[in-house]
């Protein structure tokens, strides 16, 4: 009997040690780190300007995310000295610094989304903090939204919102390379809160804060921003702005060897340059540039004129921008070490496909700006067999494209044959004969877009249809209020115009230096769809305010940089001081928009 219940027990025990699992517990922490007290009197006001640090205190262990991306003083406090916690989880927050706090002054400290409990990495989203130097708070406010006119897709996990508002005072002189005296982030939604803000006069923007400095890097980052001054005596709501690409300032890059000679490359974009040889065995020369375009092609025979055949050659020229740029006509030098490459001969492709579109010329490109044809010896065929008649010409849009029409019959395949030596650059023909094999399309491949435009542009516009990488596949440069597309490979195309405000064939970004805001954009609130076969026909109002991201609510309102629209409700006391209280680019010298037939 004893060693039945000896046994009993035993396998009791063992039964229990087998279960493996979790104790029971209560239901999931939601909640965000609560805070507490902190090291300044809880009126927060007549803080002494020698104070050199700040502790938080919470109800929970936290840990900072980011928080050198997330953190802004405002004013800013330059010489920050540590943050704690650091890499491990604890109950306060310290921020050190070595300035002397100003007379006077209301500042603010805002975390962002950097603050998280340790455990469920809740996060305590637009955490501010404020105290003054002063007798009181300053408690003025500026919100709004923030949306960036040329975004189209919506930001993600990996791809974070940089956008950030700024408040710079007016003074004799703005210094916009320092970091404004006012800043905050604008949140996941494009809403942005500048809080505890003193009556003054400034300006206002909104930009794109790439490399996380707290400045506008003039040319680098997207620019919004009003002309007018804010005379500030009451808060203000609904200021909404929108960013656009801003204009990058003139600066010689580099050169490089390239096909037919060198490129020499710039930042910014030059109506002109003028380029000039240096080099007393290299006279004899060819420089092509489009206007608005950040490079230039200096073209020369390299062996007729012995240049970097046997050695490398340190290749000098002299260049000078038109009357109206930076360097006022002075001419600069750049140099190149240079190396004959024969394998950079010039060449022919088809870069469109074996498909030809019905009603579209066939197009040969080439790596050299083509200059001259003979078509004398150029064979067209079908089937192998039967020779047709065609025309050739240089395009007149594209120096480097030659268009080939004929009377091509859907369904047929085609063979052109280019023999060596018939088409002619300045210094250089091609090498080699080619022959392109190809098959003209059935127009059943293909559909037709058109669109009715409401409140359409006065100006000459681009129309582009984007696929979805947001590469343009097509576009035309046109005006009225009705367009088309014939010819269109089935798909889904995002539907994109730029305007032409000022006639220069050439879409201008924001220049935020000389006050000019960027030409006007659209983008159409749906995805297009193209069937074959088929004619979608689109009704877009520009005044529209839908976007591919929120395409059922709509607003009318001026399409601009900036706009008033009620902003969201938000409560700003005082007394909770824990409230949510928030181009490797490929360098070209054709990577211009033009008109397109």
């Amino acid at each position: 009997m004893k060693r039945f219940f000896l046994l009993l027990v035993i396998g009791f025990l063992v039964q229990s040690c087998a279960r493996v699992g979790s104790p029971v517990g209560g239901p999931k922490d939601s909640l965000a780190p609560r805070f507490l007290s902190s090291n300044i009197d809880t009126t927060r006001v007549n803080v002494p300007r020698d104070i050199r640090e700040l502790r938080l205190d919470f109800d929970e262990y936290i840990t900072l995310k980011d928080i050198s991306k997330n953190l802004i003083i405002s004013p800013p406090i330059e010489k920050i000295k540590r943050i704690l916690p650091s890499n491990i989880a604890n109950r306060y927050v310290i921020i050190q610094w070595e300035d002397t706090l100003q007379a006077n002054t209301t500042y603010n400290f805002n975390f962002g989304n950097s603050i998280a409990d340790n455990n469920e990495a809740n996060i305590l989203r637009y955490f501010n903090f404020a105290f003054s130097t002063g007798e009181k708070l300053d408690d003025l406010y500026i919100s709004g939204e923030v949306k960036d006119a040329f975004a189209i897709k919506k930001q993600t996990a990996n791809n974070e919102n940089k956008l950030a508002v700024g408040l710079y005072q007016v003074k004799d002189t703005i210094n916009y390379k320092q970091k404004p005296y006012y800043i905050t982030k604008v949140d996941d939604d494009g809403y942005y809160e500048l809080n505890y803000l003193s009556p003054g006069k400034y300006k206002i923007i909104a930009f794109e804060d790439e490399n996380g400095n707290s400045i506008y890097d003039v040319g680098k980052e997207k620019i919004g921003f009003q002309k007018e001054t804010i005379d500030f005596e009451k808060s203000i709501s609904g200021l909404n702005l929108k960013v656009y690409p801003s204009k990058k300032p003139l600066k010689y890059i580099e050169m490089k060897e390239s096909p037919g000679g060198a490129l020499m490359i710039f930042e910014g974009k030059p109506d002109e340059v003028k380029v000039l040889s240096l080099n007393e065995k290299l006279q004899d020369i060819k420089v092509t540039h489009r206007s608005k375009s950040d490079t230039v092609r200096i073209w020369f025979d390299a062996v007729k004129n012995n240049v970097g055949q046997t050695v490398t050659e340190n290749l000098k020229f002299s260049y000078d921008f038109d009357a109206d740029t930076s360097n006022n006509g002075k001419k600069q030098e750049a140099s190149l070490f240079y190396k004959y490459n024969a394998k950079n001969a010039m060449d022919l492709v088809n870069t469109e496909g074996a498909a030809l579109p019905p009603k579209t010329d066939f197009k040969i490109t080439s790596n050299y700006i083509i200059d001259k044809i003979n078509t004398e010896k150029w064979v067209l065929k079908s089937d192998s067999l039967t020779t047709h008649s065609f025309t050739a010409k240089i395009s007149e849009t594209d120096p480097y494209e030659i268009l080939v029409r004929s009377e091509f019959e859907a369904g047929k395949k085609y063979q052109l044959t280019v023999p060596k030596e018939t088409v002619s650059s300045f210094y250089a023909k091609n090498s080699v004969s080619k022959r392109f094999d190809f098959e003209a399309d059935k127009v059943e491949n293909y559909g037709s877009l058109a669109f009715t435009l409401q409140n359409g542009p006065s100006a000459n516009y681009w129309i582009q249809l984007l696929d979805s990488s947001e590469k343009v596949q097509y576009q035309k440069y046109t005006s009225g209020n009705a367009v088309k597309f014939d010819i269109l490979k089935p798909g889904e195309y995002i539907v994109r115009i730029l305007v032409d405000n000022n006639g220069n064939k050439y879409w201008d970004e924001a220049d935020f230096e000389n006050a000019t805001f960027a030409e006007d954009s659209y983008v159409f609130y749906k995805v297009a769809i193209v069937r074959p076969l088929w004619d979608t026909i689109e009704q877009w109002d520009l005044k529209d305010t839908r976007t591919l991201e929120s395409p059922k609510t709509t607003t009318s309102s001026k399409n601009s940089n900036s706009t008033s629209q009620p902003a969201r409700t938000q409560d700003r006391s005082l007394q909770s001081p824990g409230l949510n209280n928030t181009n490797t680019g490929v360098r070209s010298d054709r990577a211009v928009l033009k008109p397109v037939k």
